[in-house]
């Protein structure tokens, strides 16, 4: 099977401090990957630069085998986009419209919404439970269901390779669950996707792969009962963590229990 998005050796610098060294990753089709890692362990950069929005020291980035900068912005995005965490809500343009956005790359010379752009826009708020918020505009919405919206706009562009950023974020407990079951139907008929999170047991219980960066390096790289375990999460995160396994080799929980190294409480303020 062939690799439908493929990073070598990314290196990104800003200055002299360095974001990314030496990260290779490989993305195939029907496949879920989670981007674990603690803050500023270059999870947005990496995704960045896999979409093609960040500046490389060095390496490549491969889409369906034909190197990403060669990829005309448009038919790049009919195969590849991106959901970020906490998008601003800039405009105040109606949830039907944000979604529409997602449309935009197969539009005709002469423009205009088709029936096949209405519907696709139709099914990705149902989805994703805004249906209800259709005519609302993004500036009244609360956090999650703005991420909700984003989350649309992504499946109405019905790119087979979807990168997203926290995308659970800012949601309830079911939207998270659901979230992440959308994920996994999507790649069920053989999307991809990689997914940056920080909740453990989301990418412990949802994802096939887990890659872990630290300082800007892949720590480790494998299936979630291989990579998520104690010894590998004090480590990476400078915690001491329990992980509830579930007796079928898969992990229920991870569950950061205390810090390794607690930081002394600031004079003044309570332990």
């Amino acid at each position: 099977m062939t690799a439908r998005l493929v990073g070598t050796d990314l290196a990104v610098h800003h200055g002299t401090a360095r974001a990314l060294d030496g990260v290779s990753l490989e993305l195939y089709a029907g496949e879920l990957v989670a981007l674990i890692g603690p803050n500023g362990s270059g999870k947005s950069t990496l995704l960045r630069a896999l979409l093609g929005a960040q500046r490389l020291t060095s390496g490549s980035v491969m889409l369906d085998g034909a190197a990403l900068a060669s990829i005309p912005p448009r038919a790049r995005a009919r195969t590849l986009t991106m959901v970020v965490e906490g998008s601003p809500a800039d405009f105040a343009i109606r949830v039907r419209d944000l979604v529409a956005l997602g449309r935009i790359p197969f539009e005709g010379r002469l423009g205009g919404t088709s029936k096949e752009d209405a519907r696709a826009v139709e099914e990705a708020m149902a989805m994703t439970d805004v249906l209800a918020l259709a005519d609302r505009t993004i500036d009244t919405l609360s956090a999650g269901e703005l991420q909700r919206a984003h989350l649309a706009r992504a499946f109405a562009q019905k790119a087979p390779i979807v990168l997203l950023d926290e995308p659970t974020a800012n949601l309830d407990a079911l939207h998270q669950l659901e979230a992440m079951a959308l994920l996994r139907g999507f790649v069920g008929r053989g999307g991809a996707a990689i997914v940056a999170l920080h909740d453990l047991s989301l990418a412990a219980r949802a994802c096939d792969r887990v890659m872990v960066l630290q300082r800007g390096r892949v720590r480790a790289d494998g299936p979630p009962a291989d990579v998520l375990v104690a010894g590998l999460l004090a480590e990476v995160f400078e915690v001491k963590a329990r992980v509830g396994r579930d007796g079928a080799g898969g992990i229920d929980y991870v569950l950061a229990v205390e810090p390794l190294f607690p930081r002394e409480a600031k004079e003044g303020t309570p332990p």
